[in-house]
Order: structure tokens, then sequence, then C-alpha cells
């Protein structure tokens, strides 16, 4: 196995991922019993000395149930018949996750809504309030 690269800045040790192959789950004929296809790429995300602390906790956050209690990610794949195909594949979907985790979201500024959006809402208001007062029976006179 050789080093992920995930940047021009960021490429991943070989000690920091490790792959299993189990067979996959599902219809595949005799292929599926006998083969092991499926690929489980680990990533010990918590231990890196290559992400920054800010980028762990994002990409904790972006992991969700793929992240383990004892702060790895664990990516499972066994979306083709090819085992070699399936580990590219897990290995660009770890990547993804870290260069997704590597950009900081924008802090929102608070601004407040111009005077031209008030008004605009407040007429709708009346407008949808008016046609609600027309409904209902009609009285004959």
């Amino acid at each position: 196995m050789n080093m992920l690269r995930i940047n021009d800045d960021i490429t991943l040790a070989d000690w920091e991922l490790t792959e299993s192959f189990t067979r996959s789950s599902g219809p595949g004929g005799q292929n599926v019993n006998k083969v092991s296809t499926a690929v489980e790429l680990r990533f010990e995300a918590e231990r890196s000395p290559h992400l920054e602390p800010s980028v762990k906790a994002r990409l904790k956050r972006r992991a969700g149930r793929r992240w383990t209690t004892d702060g790895a990610i664990v990516i499972r794949v066994e979306d083709t018949r090819s085992q070699a195909r399936n580990r590219e594949l897990a290995r660009e979907r770890l990547a993804e996750l870290i260069r997704a985790a590597l950009v900081a979201p924008k802090r929102r500024i608070a601004t407040k809504p111009t005077l031209g959006s008030k008004r605009r809402r407040l007429a709708a208001k009346s407008a949808r309030g008016e046609v609600k007062a027309l409904r209902g029976k009609v009285e004959d006179e």
C-alpha cells in the first residue's frame, strides 16, 4: 500500500491507513461466495500528525457514523465486483471527505432587513389577509 495524497500540502503516511477485505453482500452468483472484493479502509484520524485540530473536529462532524470511538474513520466500499476498483473508490472517498473538512466555513454576518423588503412583506401579508377575508358565506341582500 502506498501513501495517499490529499492535496499539495497533505499526504497521509502508510501507518495511518489500513485496509481489510471481506466478501461483499448481495447478489453476485458464484463469485460472491469465494472472492473478497469488499474493502474496509481505516484511517487513524485522531492520531494523524498531518491534520490540525480544527480540521479533525470538522472531519468528525462530516464522518458521522463512520467515526469510531477510538478516533478512526472507517469507509466500506463494495460497489463493484473488482477489489482493485473498490480500493480506489474507498481511497478517493476518504480523500474527498478530508478535502471537504479542510475548508473552513465562512462566518455569517448578521444583517437587518431593508426597508423595501419590510414593505413588500407587509404588503404581501395584507393582500393574503384580504383574500382570506373575502372567503366565506355569501349573504343575500
